[in-house]
């Protein structure tokens, strides 16, 4: 028989675990003997910490990243054909497949009529909808808008305009160390009566998850978001 590929959660945070994790996930993790990750130093470190019994070099990683080629990504998932032995994905953070090159080992496990099982635990991105107040019937996610300057303002009255004509929420994200930058940006070019959700370190010691029209959010000292995991939703 084939093997099945699980779809591993992390936390979002440090020291989360047991707070995050369900038991399933801690006992796929306490047993699989194979694993594709995007990072092999913190898959091991995760494994290690959420099953010290484990040695270490008992188990098979492969790295499977942004740069990885379908070839790679089907030569990852040959011994589940070959030899039948289950793997599980482990994302750097969060839902392995959301907003994560784990999408495309599921999208080949398909194709190879392989079991796929997503196994619960946290995402930033439902996790901040959940929060935000906004439309959650009707929403999108956009990953992370242009660096330059230009097409990043194009692209915020972009979004604007489709939350506005389908009354749908917009999420994105940016790298930890662009937040402010993206932050001064929206409150720039949005419309004052936008409403703006900014969910940073989500579960996380620090969590902060806010929403206001543009308008308020302008007359407040902006928030710590340097460096920090940040999920932004716009919405009406």
């Amino acid at each position: 028989m084939p093997g099945t590929l699980y779809l591993l959660p992390t936390p979002l945070a440090d020291d989360t675990a047991a707070q995050v994790l369900p038991p399933q996930v801690i006992a796929a993790v306490a047993a699989l003997p194979y694993f594709l990750v995007e990072n092999a130093r913190t898959a091991r470190r995760f494994v290690k910490s959420v099953a010290p019994h484990r040695v270490i070099e008992d188990i098979r990683f492969v790295v499977i990243d942004k740069d990885s080629s379908d070839a790679d990504v089907r030569a990852a998932l040959a011994p589940l054909v070959k030899d039948g032995i289950d793997a599980g994905i482990l994302s750097e953070a969060g839902c392995p497949g959301i907003a994560d090159p784990g999408a495309a080992l599921a999208r080949e496990a398909h194709r190879l009529g392989l079991r796929v099982r997503p196994l619960v635990g946290p995402s930033s991105l439902l996790l901040a909808l959940m929060a935000s107040g906004l439309n959650g019937q009707q929403f999108a996610f956009h990953g992370y808008l242009p660096i330059e300057k230009a097409p990043r303002v194009a692209a915020i009255k972009a979004l604007e305009k489709e939350a506005q004509q389908r009354q749908q929420s917009q999420l994105f994200i940016e790298t930890p160390y662009r937040n402010g930058a993206l932050f001064t940006d929206l409150l720039a070019h949005l419309q004052p009566g936008t409403r703006l959700c900014v969910a940073t370190d989500v579960t996380g010691a620090g969590e902060f998850i806010k929403t206001l029209p543009v308008a308020d959010w302008r007359r407040l000292p902006a928030p710590e978001l340097h460096k920090i995991p940040t999920v932004f939703v716009i919405g009406m």
